[in-house]
């Protein structure tokens, strides 16, 4: 079984969206371990709709290229569009951060966002 911690993050209807990824994940890769949803301001963008994130935890036996390809399906599946770029529009986003050892954005990796939903989902599940 490999470890994936993921991040979901809507800028666009928040709550629908990332209450999407969360049933889809579930579906795909259950169970899901999950850190309280945070809002943050956008970090790159000149639009200033707030983000909603959240940290996800899942074990899975599927490779790390089948995983980004269902994350991508599930993207799509919420609405998200290649000219919602443009505007700043984001429905959904999924990005692996960690394949079992393997940092894999070590930029978002280190948001402060990030180290504080993870610590937040390790001490509720009691893991140092």
């Amino acid at each position: 079984m490999h470890k994936y911690i993921v991040c979901i993050g809507s800028n666009y209807n928040r709550t629908e969206n990332l209450t999407f990824a969360r049933q889809k994940l579930a579906e795909q890769f259950s169970p899901i371990y999950r850190a309280p949803e945070l809002e943050t301001a956008p970090l790159f963008f000149k639009n200033p709709a707030l983000f909603s994130n959240q940290v996800i935890m899942f074990f899975s036996d599927k490779d790390e290229e089948l995983v980004k390809r269902i994350l991508k399906d599930i993207e799509l599946a919420s609405g998200r569009l290649p000219e919602d770029k443009k505007e700043e529009k984001v429905c959904l986003d999924i990005d692996i951060l960690l394949y079992d050892d393997k940092i894999i954005k070590p930029e978002d990796w280190e948001r402060e966002y990030v180290q504080q939903s993870l610590s937040a989902l390790y001490s509720s599940l009691s893991i140092k």
